[in-house]
């Protein structure tokens, strides 16, 4: 009973608790136990490796919820569970021997409650993935020995460790940590979603492109105007003009909230109802401001270049737009414009090609374009801001006034 008391004691620290014994062995298994004389207990210290509380708290930020597994006793596994701040919310321990008893509904209701399990045998880590999956998760599971293999292959992504992993592990594994670091697990989660939102910026940026031209061409056919682009002028601005900026989108930084924004729902479309509404919005928005340097031109008996005047409206408010792209923040300050270089220097190239297609007269002659006076570039460089000035104001006004409604901009992914 004293040793019993000792042990609990050592293992209340999170100590590793080692009895020792000498004898000769007769046997095999436990009946080896027996006749030994007692030597002592050892508590052994193992520290989680550094960075891996911060990890956690990260995680749990971005929603994710991390479970430990392991094969120490229950005390010290849960005295270590506290001190990483894995049972903070009120999640159990639960012993190996117990999860054993349940059956696989009890299991299933323990797995959403408990945040570590002690002593656990292959096959347990098994039902455990299986019940966490059985209730809506995703699971990752991440492990390093022969007996953490069946978990890895059965979770929806198993990581081994690359160094200290057996090859067992290793092969069953969906990715190999190169590392064996905790952290990595959350910078591949972050990587991941800043991966996905620029997918998102990119196609919102393309899809308002687009949309505009066909609802430049539809309006002016609709009012009974003069077709206002020519197919040339239009292979341009999709080819040229649109290519860099869109580009630029695929290396923008994340979010400064990117990991403290909840799971995305992974059955939800990449176009959400709220992104499909602002590509409208944008889409009809940039329409208007190049319809409107079309109609000016046209009414102020400029029929000559009234083609290049909404061919350049056009062209110029599709670049500043990207600025409306680039995120759920406005772009109003230096630190945030200049956060991407690719992107500044994306709209300096577009602009600049643009001023080429008009100025170089074998470029100007083949897309039908024609030079243009001050106060003709000073309507079209006008009205191609409108969109930017609009999509800027209704950011910074949205942050400020109401710092909630940022969940529902439509770049945030629809979650779980």
């Amino acid at each position: 009973e004293h040793l019993s008391v000792v042990n609990q004691e050592l293992a209340s620290l999170g100590l590793r608790v080692l009895a020792l014994a000498t004898g000769r062995l007769a046997a095999t298994g436990e009946a080896a136990l027996q006749g030994l004389t007692w030597v002592g207990l050892v508590g052994l210290t193992d520290p989680p490796a550094p960075g891996v509380q911060s990890t956690i708290e990260s995680l749990h930020a971005a929603g994710i919820r991390t479970v430990m597994l392991t094969g120490d006793q229950k005390l010290t596994a849960a005295s270590v569970a506290r001190s990483l701040g894995l049972t903070q919310n009120g999640d159990s321990t639960l012993d190996g021997v117990e999860a054993e008893r349940l059956d696989d509904r009890q299991l299933e209701e323990a797995v959403g409650r408990t945040g570590v399990f002690s002593r656990v045998s292959p096959e347990t880590k098994l039902r455990i993935v299986d019940a966490l999956r059985r209730r809506g998760h995703i699971v990752a599971m991440l492990g390093d020995g022969v007996n953490d293999a069946p978990a890895l292959r059965k979770a929806d992504l198993g990581a081994a460790m690359g160094i200290r992993g057996t090859d067992l592990a290793k092969e069953a594994a969906d990715i190999v940590l190169a590392d064996d670091r905790f952290a990595t697990i959350a910078a591949a989660v972050e990587e991941g979603r800043v991966i996905f939102d620029n997918i998102r910026k990119f196609v919102f940026y393309l899809f308002s492109c687009n949309l505009a031209e066909i609802l430049v061409l539809f309006g002016a056919i609709a009012a009974g105007l003069p077709m206002p682009l020519l197919p040339l002028q239009i292979l341009w601005l999709n080819l040229v003009t649109d290519t860099f900026p869109a580009l630029a989108l695929a290396v923008e930084p994340g979010e400064p909230d990117v990991m403290r924004q909840p799971p995305r729902d992974p059955g939800a479309a990449l176009l959400s109802a709220k992104m499909l509404k602002a590509i409208a919005g944008y889409g009809a928005l940039i329409a208007a401001a190049a319809l409107g340097a079309y109609v000016w031109a046209l009414t102020e008996g400029r029929t000559e270049s009234a083609r290049t005047i909404a061919f350049m409206a056009l062209a110029f408010a599709q670049i500043f737009h990207l600025g409306n792209a680039r995120g759920v923040l406005p772009v109003l300050s230096a630190a945030r414009a200049l956060g991407n270089p690719w992107a500044v220097g994306a709209v300096v190239v577009s602009v600049g090609l643009q001023i080429l297609a008009v100025v170089v007269e074998p470029v100007a002659r083949v897309l039908g374009l024609v030079p243009l006076e001050v106060s003709e570039w000073a309507m079209v460089i006008g009205l191609g801001l409108v969109p930017a000035v609009v999509g800027q104001a209704l950011k910074a006004a949205a942050g400020m006034n109401h710092p909630s409604e940022s969940a529902q901009h439509p770049f945030r992914r629809e979650v779980r």
